[in-house]
């Protein structure tokens, strides 16, 4: 993985120099020797000074750019009048060939290679050649005796100190297990498991406080002593530190203390390799490394760094390696408890762990190998910083994905008057949680960068870029913010428009709801649009190209689309003029039907014969409603000509009369009935007819009922509809002979009515 060592190198290796070009050089002498000239002779440059020169000219020269430069600015000097101050010649910048990417990265390589073999080359004559003063056996054991009685009393009294603690952990334990199982008090079991890691740190100062008593009485008036018992005392507070976080996550011997649902056995495990680990290593770098190296000898110390070291590293990778599937399996299984967003992290980091931690004991290894004094503790601080990081970062996570769970409930007032606004409400809070949440995650990853030296996050934020962004989030979020308070404002007025009559009134007409939705969505579009632009434009983006774009664009479009655009613009006039609504029959064109459904761009229109027919706006030059506040029809009925004109006209008037004595029909016909009297007239009937004024719709019910009551009335008035009359025409004896002559018979006479 070629990320990882470019990654390690880049912890350990020194900043490389920066290298002045000739040019440079030459033109920095120039300008010196220039300053000089005023005040005093300049001295003779050496042969190494002017071959630096000479090669810095003919670099100048040999680029065509360059060469350019440097003759203008001679020529300029010639012109000068000499009342003015003569300008003084800049140096003249050597043109910068182009490097492909490959090239880049052999340069990188070769740079990074170079400072990672002078590294190797430094341990290897610290081991082989450094000078060492000779080694007195005698002071060795003297202060080794020493050193020895301090840790073995330090060790004591702090294993007394805890195993004096552990009935009080366990007290801690049970009372925090036993009051956690009711839900209303959950908090007690953290806060005692806080407490018990807090009387744990408070027991190691205790005992960091006698050791240094002790060092004071046990060192024997030598300094060299008291230092080397220094040495070990600050080793233990940093490993007993460490212990302690471990005993806070895995608590091996108080299982009613751990807080996490892992097993006694692995527990047990894992606490006791990783304090094995963390001893081996703070002991043998911040302790046993130190004294050797001063004791004994420099070389032996700089070879035992190693060993230690590498031994540190191959156990660790074989604990990794050896428990790899079993952690992952663990992960997994937790993430499948976890919620959507951990779940997420949880499973990446199952993927990837083994190779982060493979990776943190390899740069750990070279850190102590280049830097045994200072490895550890930036390892251990730099690790103790990751933790409290991701805790917090887990910490506000979780709370912002519970409050994602969670919605608002509004009055039921405010719900039935505005039908949607706590749906959209409680939408823009989720995702703004949302986004606080993968605003946490970034902070969090950038704040673990700084805690490993690889990206300084407090001067990018105090610094040009870094306030730059912050102040282009804070506005892109206040506009992200009224955008959204202005939409949710314009959307519920319009939607409470739109409330159906679920919510106690009456269900809007057809017209009132194509409207309000035609705005809405204009809206929605133009809000959304003007948004968009604005956030491009606080970020950065030149938007007038984008505007003339989308202007070259909407005239194309209104080429290619108008009649969409005249089927819109149609229907919104017809809407506006209550032309039409659902539910109504209407006659279009040769159509006639019931309104069924009615867009911005067409109409939908169901025949009585079931066929459902779509019919844009623009296409509807005339039409007629049948549902606009009245309907009428007028029944015309045929007598024969030869009945008598008063008795017909009497049993019409009372077929009607009985017909309105109907509460049924007499409901749906306004007014009265206006007869005409005859209004027709042939050689065989003459016509009666009535007019009816009835409520939209109704004509047809009135009509079909006023039909069987006069038929009725006209059987029992005798009164007889017109009968038809045929004549047939015999034909003559010619036409007869001349049938017969022709063989055929005549073809019957067309009949006369």
């Amino acid at each position: 993985m070629p990320w990882i060592i470019l990654l390690l190198c880049s912890l350990f290796l020194a900043p490389v120099q920066a290298a002045v070009s000739p040019a440079a050089a030459a033109a920095a002498t120039t300008t010196t020797s220039t300053a000089s000239a005023d005040s005093a002779p300049a001295a003779e440059p050496t042969l190494e000074e002017k071959k630096a020169a000479y090669a810095a000219l003919a670099n100048v020269l040999e680029n065509e750019q360059s060469r350019t430069e440097l003759i203008d600015q001679l020529r300029k000097v010639a012109a000068t009048p000499d009342a003015e101050p003569v300008p003084a010649i800049t140096p003249v910048e050597e043109a910068q060939e182009e490097t492909t990417v490959l090239e880049n990265v052999t340069a990188l390589g070769r740079e990074y290679g170079g400072e990672l073999a002078s590294r190797f080359a430094q341990l290897y004559r610290n081991i082989s050649t450094a000078s060492h003063k000779p080694f007195n056996q005698q002071t060795f054991f003297n202060a080794f005796t020493h050193f020895a009685m301090l840790a073995g009393a330090v060790f004591v009294f702090y294993w007394v100190l805890r195993a004096g603690a552990i009935p009080l952990y366990r007290k801690m334990g049970e009372w925090g297990r036993k009051k956690n199982k009711a839900r209303s008090s959950w908090l007690h079991l953290p806060a005692m498991i806080v407490a018990a890691f807090v009387i744990d740190l408070l027991l190691l100062s205790l005992a960091l406080t006698v050791g240094q008593v002790l060092i004071d009485v046990m060192n024997a008036g030598s300094r060299t002593i008291a230092r080397q018992q220094g040495l070990f005392l600050n080793a233990f507070a940093l490993i007993e530190f460490f212990k302690a976080i471990l005993r806070l996550i895995f608590c091996p011997r108080v299982p009613s203390l751990r807080p996490f649902p892992v097993s006694d056995a692995s527990a047990r495990y894992w606490n006791t390799r990783l304090s094995g680990l963390s001893s081996l290593i703070g002991y043998g770098l911040l302790v046993a490394v130190p004294i050797i190296s001063n004791q004994v000898n420099v070389q032996i110390g700089a070879l035992a760094n190693v060993v230690i070291m590498l031994s540190i590293t191959v156990w660790a990778l074989y604990l990794i390696f050896h428990n790899k599937a079993h952690i992952q399996h663990n992960l997994i299984a937790l993430a499948d408890r976890s919620m959507a967003f951990f779940s997420l992290f949880i499973r990446a980091f199952a993927l990837i762990w083994h190779w982060l931690a493979c990776a943190y004991f390899i740069v750990l290894f070279f850190f102590s190998l280049f830097d045994p004094g200072n490895s550890l503790k930036f390892m251990m601080a730099a690790s103790l910083r990751s933790l409290a990081i991701i805790s917090v970062a887990a910490f506000f996570s979780g709370l912002l994905s519970r409050w994602i769970a969670k919605t608002i409930t509004l009055s039921p007032q405010l719900q039935r008057n505005y039908p949607e606004l706590q749906k959209r409400v409680n939408g823009w809070l989720s995702m703004s949680l949302k986004l606080a949440r993968i605003l946490t995650v970034c902070v969090a990853i950038m704040l673990l960068l700084n805690a490993w030296g690889l990206f300084d996050f407090w001067q990018w934020l105090t610094n040009g870029a870094g306030e730059k962004t912050v102040d282009i989030l804070i506005r892109v979020s206040l506009i992200l913010f009224f955008s959204a308070v202005g939409w949710t404002l314009l959307a519920s007025l319009i939607e409470s428009r739109l409330a159906s009559d679920i919510h106690g009134r009456p269900l809007p007409s057809a017209r009132t709801r194509t409207l309000l939705t035609l705005f809405r969505n204009a809206l929605a579009v133009i809000i959304s649009t003007i948004t968009v632009m604005i956030v491009l434009s606080e970020i950065g983006v030149n938007i007038a190209p984008l505007l003339a774009g989308a202007g070259a664009l909407g005239l194309a479009i209104s080429f290619g689309s108008q009649t969409l655009v005249k089927d819109i613009i149609t229907g919104v006039f017809i809407q506006f003029e209550n032309g039409m609504n659902t539910g109504d029959l209407v006659t279009i064109g040769p159509l006639t039907g019931t309104v069924e459904r009615m867009s911005i761009r067409s109409v939908g229109v169901r025949q009585d014969t079931g066929a459902y027919h779509i019919i844009p706006w623009s296409s509807i030059t005339t039409f007629a409603n049948f549902m606009r506040g009245i309907g009428s029809f007028v029944a015309n009925y045929e007598v024969d000509r030869r009945e008598d004109e008063t008795k017909a006209n009497q049993a019409l008037r009372d077929a009607v009369e009985e017909l309105m004595t109907r509460e049924d029909i007499r409901i749906l016909v306004i007014g009265e009935p206006n007869f005409a009297g005859i209004v027709g007239l042939t050689n065989t009937s003459f016509t009666l007819r009535v007019t009816f004024t009835t409520q939209p719709l109704k004509q047809w019910t009135v009509r079909f009922a006023l039909d069987a009551m006069v038929k009725k009335h006209f059987d029992l008035a005798d009164i007889r509809p017109p009968v038809q009359t045929v004549q047939v025409m015999q034909p003559g004896a010619e036409a007869t002979q001349m049938n017969a002559a022709a063989g055929g018979a005549l073809p019957p006479a067309n009949p006369t009515v």
